[in-house]
């Protein structure tokens, strides 16, 4: 048990590091343009939102690489593993350079779609077509990023994140300063540090490939599983961020105070979620590597332990959210009613953490078994079930308090609740336990 503990926490202490300072970049980007006026500012918040959503969407290239990769390091077969990663990278690499031509002549109809100020829309416009340049290299930074979590590698990403961090911000400071380049210089910094995260790891897997005698041609069966995978991992993450929207669409209609109230809570949730992800990304590496080795007395045996550590984390974080909800509000506003708001809703969040935690575990787990289909069908219903909840809310419309709290009860157990059920049946059964180098 403690031999799992070390594992748990050897992939897990990296991984939380990595996952925190991947926000950063967003956030260096808004301080520092910040300081050229309010539209440029609203602008990265626009063209962020677009980005992120694209980001959020394709992070199954990590999510379909790093079991693939495991599985086949569990079963000795290291240069199989490699060869999987590299695949992983070639789709993410096609994938980018997809979007980023697409995506170029759509960049000012989709920031008009967010119906701002002229100004704000063609500064975002711009800041959007920029960026859209470092999609490729941000998308093979995910992908890699699955190849080395395949090899039980998470120090590796922290290492080059919080480089990339570093660089991000002074390249940012130094164009859009230095140089005079404005909103642009945020945008061209932030590719310069993608594509320089990028060039890292593909030296990283060119050596690693060369060391096996790993062909570097991207292989088209490689290439096919990885993007049938991640196709139905692309399904699942959909259908969280249509609940996750319609979750703030039904905010929206609660009026200014309430969606401002929800919005912090969420941000708060969201920042909570990133302590219960670093175990769900121990958990797709150790489980992928536990079937690959045919080991399946240790999968349940990994299984029992990222469940009771989720539980545990979960039930901390949430005391501790719920002792500093009534403090925490002049943190984030200072208009009385707001705060008001937020203290109520934190504490319902607070009581659906280890909820939480125990869905985010079992994600993990069931994503590293390469259980992707059961996953996005699980989700679409998920989804079904708690569009009901949701539209209930919004028909009641309870007021003040009252409709936060509902909608909190909605997302926290209803939405939480139907994804802990899909998930729990799912891990209790044999099903998702397929053995092998491949599943």
């Amino acid at each position: 048990m403690r031999e799992l503990d070390r594992d748990i926490l050897r992939l897990a202490v990296p991984a939380l590091g990595a996952l925190i300072t991947e926000p950063l970049f967003l956030l260096t980007d808004t301080a520092l343009v910040g300081h050229l006026g309010v539209d440029p500012l609203a602008a990265v918040g626009v063209a962020g939102a677009v980005l992120q959503t694209v980001i959020g969407l394709l992070i199954f290239l990590a999510y379909a690489t790093t079991p693939a990769v495991a599985r086949r390091l569990g079963a000795g077969d290291r240069p199989g593993a490699i060869k999987a990663g590299i695949d992983g990278m070639w789709l993410a690499l096609a994938v980018g350079i997809v979007l980023a031509l697409v995506g170029w002549p759509l960049a000012h109809p989709v920031v008009g779609l967010f119906g701002t100020t002229p100004a704000v829309e063609a500064l975002a416009a711009q800041y959007l077509g920029l960026s859209l340049l470092g999609i490729p290299a941000m998308l093979l930074v995910i992908a890699a990023t699955g190849l080395l979590r395949g090899l039980q590698d998470t120090r590796t990403p922290l290492v080059v994140a919080v480089a990339g961090f570093a660089v991000n911000a002074g390249l940012n400071a130094l164009l859009i300063y230095g140089a005079g380049w404005g909103l642009a210089g945020s945008a061209v910094g932030t590719v310069l540090a993608q594509w320089g995260m990028a060039a890292v790891y593909v030296v990283i897997a060119v050596r690693a490939a060369r060391r096996d005698a790993v062909s570097l041609r991207p292989g088209v069966e490689g290439v096919s599983g990885a993007a049938i995978s991640g196709g139905w991992l692309l399904l699942r993450t959909a259908s969280l961020r249509a609940a996750i929207l319609g979750t703030v669409a039904v905010a929206a209609t609660l009026g200014v105070v309430e969606l401002g109230a929800f919005q912090i809570a969420f941000t708060v949730f969201t920042t909570l979620a990133l302590a219960l992800d670093a175990l769900a990304i121990a958990g797709q590496a150790l489980i992928g590597h536990g079937l690959g080795a045919s080991d399946v007395e240790r999968v349940r045996a990994i299984t029992r332990r990222l469940i009771a550590h989720g539980l545990v984390t979960g039930v901390v974080l949430g005391v501790l959210l719920a002792a500093v909800a009534p403090f925490a509000g002049p943190v984030f506003t200072s208009d009385a009613a707001v705060q008001a708001a937020l203290t109520v809703s934190l504490w319902i969040l607070a009581l659906s953490i280890p909820l939480g935690a125990y869905v985010f575990v079992l994600d993990g787990v069931l994503i590293g078994a390469g259980d992707a289909r059961y996953l996005a069908l699980a989700g679409v219903i998920n989804l079904v079930v708690y569009g009901p909840m949701l539209a209930a809310v919004a028909l009641i419309h309870p007021t003040g308090d009252a409709g936060l709290v509902w909608l909190w009860i909605a997302f926290g157990f209803g939405y939480l609740g139907i994804r802990a059920l899909t998930l729990g049946l799912r891990a209790r059964s044999d099903r998702w336990i397929v053995a092998g180098s491949t599943r």
